[in-house]
């Protein structure tokens, strides 16, 4: 096992820098974030998300595989340092850390860079404001194999560490673009992608929609639901059948009933950036 700088204060110059990441402000004045547990800093790495600095607890592992990520971390050029659980403790989002906590540059995510892909398969979210909602949906988009994802008027902030740890890394698979909803319709419109919004205002169920050709769902807010901005221009309304006395879903689950049924109608084939 190698041998790693040791930091036993909390008052360390990159434990203070590496704790005022929790705030967003200092997120967005350093372009960096905080990326926490072994799957998280596994599937960064991964995905070419560049860490600075990675801080790990031994006593906190809960498997075998740490020393060799923080190995391959290392080789890569990240600063390895050996902290005391006390200082990990401070660091984390988690009420249990895993004993891994890395500082990773912030991607900008343009809708420039987007994949454009015939017949493709996008999620839109209009101003999804909880960030766990927001990581839950970023692992549904994942999961369910969209070409794409476009975060509109976004209500939260991408590289909260919240989002990161529901996402379980997702955020660093799945193409994403941050820009307005009058930009993002434009896009679409430009690469003719029709647009599903679900909505309990029709008789038109979910299920009985073609989503085969080129398709994005759109979703909006937990307590309001999509702006009529959105909801105006929707070439496509569905509604999702609720059986019980609730009349509304939660907006991750919604999304994900939505994504499966369009990956089930498209053959469960996996995206382009998935297949390289």
């Amino acid at each position: 096992m190698a041998e790693y700088l040791k930091i036993t204060s909390r008052q360390n110059q990159r434990v203070k820098d590496a704790v005022k990441l929790r705030d967003r402000r200092d997120r967005e004045k350093s372009g960096l974030t905080l990326l926490e547990g072994y799957r998280e800093l596994t599937r960064a790495h991964e995905y070419g998300l560049r860490m600075k600095e990675c801080f790990f607890c031994p006593q906190m592992f809960l498997g075998e595989n740490e020393y060799p990520l923080l190995e391959t971390l290392a080789a890569a050029g990240v600063e390895i340092f050996e902290v005391a659980d006390h200082i990990l403790t401070q660091m984390a989002y988690r009420d249990r850390p895993e004993g891994l906590i890395a500082t990773a540059e912030m991607r900008e995510h343009r809708l420039a860079d987007l994949p454009v892909v015939k017949n493709g398969f996008y999620l839109v979210c209009e101003a999804v404001e909880k960030p766990g909602n927001l990581g839950s949906i970023l692992r549904s988009a994942d999961a369910a194999g969209v070409d794409g994802m476009i975060i509109c008027d976004k209500g939260t902030d991408i590289y909260n560490p919240n989002v990161i740890r529901a996402s379980t890394g997702a955020l660093f698979s799945v193409p994403l673009a941050e820009t307005s909803s009058d930009e993002a319709m434009a896009w679409l419109r430009a690469n003719n992608i029709l647009t599903l919004a679900a909505t309990p205002h029709t008789d038109k169920i979910f299920t009985d929609v073609d989503m085969t050709c080129g398709v994005a769902v759109v979703v909006g807010r937990e307590q309001t639901g999509l702006t009529d901005f959105w909801m105006d221009q929707a070439d496509l309304k569905v509604a999702i059948p609720m059986l019980g006395k609730i009349d509304s879903l939660n907006v991750a689950t919604a999304t994900t009933i939505l994504l499966y049924e369009a990956a089930r109608q498209r053959k469960w084939q996996p995206p382009v950036w998935m297949q390289g």
